[in-house]
């Protein structure tokens, strides 16, 4: 075994015991997921955030990427489905 793959099977062992003792007691787990939900309301603040910001300044939002991103690969996939067609007919 390799010991870049030894490590990180150790360090899996480790945070795994880490987390069970961490979440055995039925106050703390709670403590934690609560202070998961907080940060994860928080980023959610935080992408509206800088997606109204971005917005304001006329620039580019992630969400905007996404969307151009989505219309590209299934223009690409057209065009390929295009390009085959093409093909057939050429050796018709």
């Amino acid at each position: 075994m390799s010991i870049r793959r030894n490590l990180k099977k150790q360090a899996l062992g480790v945070s795994q015991m880490a987390m069970e003792k961490l979440l055995a007691d039925e106050k703390r787990a709670m403590a934690v997921a609560q202070a998961l939900g907080s940060v994860q309301r928080g980023k959610q603040a935080l992408d509206r955030g800088q997606e109204e910001l971005m917005r304001a300044l006329s620039f580019a939002t992630r969400s905007d990427f996404k969307a151009v991103g989505k219309k590209l690969s299934g223009l690409k996939r057209r065009l390929r489905e295009l390009d085959e067609r093409l093909e057939e007919i050429a050796r018709e």
